[in-house]
């Protein structure tokens, strides 16, 4: 069955070519690209990717970008840092084949700075990347985006794998992006927050994290996963709290109190 690749980039010369060549089977690949400034480019272009160059507008509205180039009847979504196996690939095709569904979601099994997590929240962690075009599209949110599918969806069993987190250096890297965006979208979204609630979402997360999701079962990465989780949150209602406060002090009004 014709099959359409999809993903966005930035600055993923790292993991770009394994992932490309993972998928290398599909009828083609599309990547849209925001401004990267180290071989990217030039890799998908040299594996044969149809290479787009755009702004950056968010997560959901570069996957819907990405989608619009696509012209299959399948559309298979994938990110950078991710990896189709060859038993995988065999569970796609004879999904596609099926047409049971309109959408299927895969299991992704995700590394942690070497190591594969087995709990923390983490697995299964089912997610729907193969879909029927027209079917589906992402949520325009900046941060935490979803296919939006309009049909039947049904569960695959072979996991797509996912190299996340590659290092310390990856670890705040990303806790810095992940807190700032979602930062925004709740500003955008006219929301507010009190250190109290920082600190107690911080506290929290960490014990769903360790406790509740058994991190603990994860060993030392559930502890560091946990960690990780809780100053995400942390970060991000201090960034919201900061981005009211600049906003009280330039004078604009709140989203839901229209000008004068």
């Amino acid at each position: 069955m014709p099959l359409s690749v999809i993903l966005i980039t930035r600055n993923e010369a790292a993991n770009i070519r394994e992932c490309l060549q993972s998928v290398a089977w599909a009828d083609e690949i599309i990547v849209v690209d925001s401004g990267s400034t180290d071989e990217t480019v030039a890799i998908a272009r040299s594996l044969g990717a149809r290479v787009y160059e755009h702004d950056w507008p968010g997560f959901g509205p570069q996957k819907n970008r990405a989608l619009g180039y696509a012209t299959s009847d399948w559309v298979f979504s994938i990110d950078a840092d991710e990896r189709v196996t060859p038993e995988l690939r065999a569970e796609l095709e004879a999904a596609m084949l099926d047409g049971n569904a309109d959408g299927y979601c895969s299991p992704r099994l995700s590394q942690f700075c070497g190591t594969f997590i087995r709990h923390s929240g983490w697995y299964p962690d089912y997610v729907l990347r193969l879909f029927r075009r027209g079917k589906g599209s992402f949520h325009n949110l900046l941060v935490h985006e979803s296919v939006q599918l309009h049909g039947r969806t049904e569960k695959l069993h072979t996991p797509l794998l996912h190299y996340s987190y590659h290092g310390r250096a990856d670890v705040e890297r990303k806790v810095a992006a992940y807190s700032t965006a979602a930062a925004q979208q709740m500003y955008a979204a006219g929301q507010r927050a009190s250190g109290l609630r920082a600190a107690t979402s911080a506290g929290w997360a960490f014990v769903r994290t360790y406790i509740f999701r058994l991190g603990i079962l994860d060993g030392r990465a559930g502890w560091q996963i946990a960690g990780m989780n809780a100053r995400t949150t942390w970060l991000k209602y201090r960034k919201l709290i900061a981005l009211n406060m600049a906003r009280n002090r330039s004078g604009e009004h709140t989203p839901d109190k229209p000008p004068a």
